[in-house]
């Protein structure tokens, strides 16, 4: 049975677990990494079972202790080569990446990494390069898309591939209007390379999941202009406006800031 942890998820740290009886692999690290091993071991999750590292992009909350684990657990770091390149110039990673731990993906290209068959697709997002996953193993299609500025057709068509699916819901538009952040802020957030919506996020569900779709976690809500309760009620109300109703026809749920979310056992 394959197994799904979010570490965290949000501004302030992000990282996601996915494991099979014989391998596992990590999504993101950009949680404290003594803070990881310990959620780890409160979980009975064995980190050196996750075999590799896979990175969206090379944003601090997403990369902070890759090289840290990389190096204490002598894991291989996947990424483009233009998330490499952010990784190794941004000042919060203290410990960067060893260039025999560097291995490269590209946007399109399957590869298989032990038992799961990974592919990347680029998503919208103002870093070096950003990219989402589709992951299969053990007959389960996984999908995660975060920081998403905007929604391609490619991402569409991930989503309706998707049995398993983590997608950005990162503000509340009438929050982040009348919220605290400067202008530029706002208008960056915004923006088609910024971050989804609730409201967006509902829309883009409702249009694009099909019957295959059994579970969606919202992800990096913003800690000032959302709030999970109005997260998941904001995506709730647009679903059931196109007739499809949560608890019934799919489960939804919004993973935690800056904790664990639990296991999920999908299959």
């Amino acid at each position: 049975m394959l197994k799904f942890i979010s570490f965290g998820s949000g501004s302030s740290g992000n990282c996601y677990y996915l494991g099979t009886a014989t391998d596992g692999l990590l999504i993101d690290i950009g949680v404290g990494i003594r803070t990881l091993k310990k959620h780890a071991r409160d979980y009975g999750i064995n980190l050196g079972s996750a075999h590799r590292i896979l990175i969206t992009h090379d944003h601090a909350d997403h990369i902070k202790s890759v090289g840290a684990f990389s190096y204490d657990y002598n894991v291989p770091v996947y990424a483009t080569e233009k998330v490499h390149e952010g990784i190794d110039h941004n000042y919060c990673v203290q410990r960067k990446v060893a260039t025999e731990m560097k291995r490269f993906v590209e946007p399109g290209l399957t590869m298989q990494m032990g038992d799961f068959t990974v592919t990347p697709f680029a998503v919208p997002h103002d870093a070096n390069e950003n990219v989402g996953y589709q992951i299969e193993a053990e007959g389960v299609t996984f999908v995660l898309m975060t920081d998403v500025g905007s929604v391609t057709d490619e991402m569409k068509e991930r989503i309706g591939m998707a049995e398993y699916l983590v997608i950005e819901a990162n503000h509340d538009v009438e929050m982040l209007k009348g919220g605290p952040y400067p202008q530029y802020l706002k208008e960056r957030i915004s923006s088609p390379s910024g971050h989804l919506s609730n409201t967006e996020c509902g829309r883009v569900l409702a249009e694009n999941m099909t019957e295959r779709l059994k579970h969606v976690w919202l992800c990096h809500l913003s800690e000032e202009n959302n709030h999970p309760e109005l997260a998941r009620k904001t995506v709730d109300v647009t679903l059931r406006s196109y007739g499809i109703i949560p608890g019934k026809d799919i489960e939804l749920d919004v993973l935690k800031r800056k904790l664990p979310c639990g296991t999920y056992e999908l299959g």
